[in-house]
């Protein structure tokens, strides 16, 4: 998607302006800095861990401080360390950009993170009668969600005009792609946009209602429905990046859409769709101990082992995502600029590309096959001895509770990874046909819309949560 730049650039750090015989005593002063600095946030990450008297709030957001502080000294001072020592002051083009990237993300997270350490301390300080009811467990998780949230787009929006700047060998000249959408007869537009936009509406509703009803229940305050406000956060943004474009586009017949809006729609549709397959694996994994180590279950799932399930599936998504857009920014692309799909899908695009793409083609049925295999043994892994464990129970009501429940979760586990398999790693060709795109459908509208119903308003909790809040509205 490079356009009108046929310079090869060649990236170098001149790194700091001092002289060659001063190189080593900043060297060394520079080292025994990042390593005071590493290890001195890795202790007060570990003590905050260890001490259960340190699971608090404030503490909680310490921890993320020093994380995010780890993070964002090793993104450069390492490299600046390594170009003092071995005088090699060159960096990759994809690395150089990836720096960016996550220099970015990780300051504008420091910008967060001491902005929320700020309202807890004011909470703690001038309201000290409310701040175990303000200050709660679901709020701290998501001031820290939101945080990373917002400074994701931030940094991916900065990274992607860089890459503009930074483009070379590329003589294309696309700036924006015409979206074909779904392959439906003129006449059939008003049909299909009424019962897409019932799809999506329900999809937000629905899983907006589970979030609500979690975060107002004390009961729901357990592991298990804590990833299902994850999922169901998942699932929101998942839809919202595709569908109303896609509205947009059937109601108006405006099918363009900015090479910008396209990479980053594509980004995030990668993004989420990982963490949902990580989402899923963590939900099974937690049903696995509840069930198979109920006597441990308290244990195991410590609050403290539930954020980093979170935290681990986030940084690992967008890893997966920043990876396949450095790859494809890099790519030439032909004059037909039309897109057979109804959103910025990637292998799309890389049919679409004048360029060598063996490399993308190698990433995506490597890196991306780990990442969905792993999850998907791990599921399975699960549920294979959640079935062991259920068949010796003695009760027939149990017995059949249990398998209705595994069912349901792996009915939708068996149609949102066999509809991505059948769509990226088992498709014959790159040439997407109606088929491909309907299977799309069903991993980004239909699985979205289901999960609430699968998970959530079948179960006997959510329904006295749901029955509670019906009756408070009343009133």
């Amino acid at each position: 998607m490079k356009r009108e730049n046929t310079s090869n650039v060649s990236e170098s750090l001149l790194g700091l302006p001092i002289w060659p015989e001063q190189q080593c005593l900043f060297f060394a002063l520079f080292l025994g800095m990042y390593l005071t600095m590493v290890l001195g946030n890795l202790l007060i990450i570990l003590l905050i861990r260890l001490d259960s008297r340190l699971h608090t709030p404030m503490y909680f957001f310490l921890s993320q401080l020093a994380f995010t502080d780890v993070s964002f000294s090793s993104l450069s001072i390492p490299k600046m360390l390594i170009n003092m020592h071995a005088q090699d002051q060159s960096i990759p083009y994809a690395g150089c950009v990836t720096q960016i990237y996550f220099f970015i993300i990780f300051a504008c997270l420091d910008n967060f993170l001491l902005a929320v350490m700020a309202y807890d301390r004011y909470v703690a300080t001038c309201q000290p009668l409310h701040y175990t009811s303000v200050v709660r467990e679901e709020m701290c998780v998501l001031l820290f969600s939101l945080s990373f949230c917002l400074s994701c787009p931030g940094s991916l929006s900065h990274s992607l005009l860089i890459t503009r700047i930074m483009r070379r060998e590329n003589k294309s000249s696309v700036s924006e792609f015409l979206l074909l959408g779904l392959p439906i007869q003129p006449e059939q537009q008003g049909v299909f946009f009424t019962l897409f936009l019932g799809m999506y509406l329900t999809t937000v509703l629905g899983n907006l209602l589970i979030i609500l009803l979690i975060r107002l229940d004390p009961r729901l305050h357990t592991p298990m429905y804590f990833f299902l406000s994850q999922l169901a956060l998942s699932d929101i943004s998942l839809s919202s990046i595709i569908v109303p474009k896609m509205l947009m586009n059937m109601q108006t017949q405006q099918q363009s859409i900015h090479y910008v809006g396209c990479i980053s729609q594509m980004y995030f549709f990668i993004l989420f769709a990982c963490l949902d397959n990580f989402l899923l694996a963590v939900m099974a994994y937690d049903r696995y101990v509840a069930i198979c180590q109920p006597l441990h279950y308290t244990t195991v799932m410590r609050q403290e082992l539930c954020i980093s399930l979170i935290a681990g599936s986030w940084f690992f998504s967008c890893i997966n995502a920043l990876l396949h857009t450095l790859l494809l920014v890099q790519l030439s692309f032909c004059a037909d600029n039309t897109i057979p799909h109804f959103f910025c899908d990637i292998t799309v695009l890389l049919k679409m590309s004048c360029s060598d793409i063996s490399l993308n083609e190698l990433v995506i049925f490597t890196e991306g096959g780990v990442l969905f295999i792993l999850p998907l043994s791990s599921i399975l892994g699960s549920y294979v001895h959640i079935g062991t464990t259920v068949l010796r129970i003695p009760s027939t009501n149990g017995l059949f509770k249990a398998f209705s429940t595994c069912g349901s979760h792996l009915f939708v586990v068996s149609l949102y990874y066999g509809t991505l398999a059948g769509v990226y790693f088992f498709s014959t060709s790159w040439d997407f046909s109606d088929k491909d795109i309907i299977a799309s459908v069903m991993y980004t509208v239909v699985t979205p819309m289901l999960n609430p119903f699968i998970y959530s308003l079948r179960n006997k909790d959510i329904k006295q949560a749901l029955e509670i809040f019906v009756k408070r509205a009343n009133f």
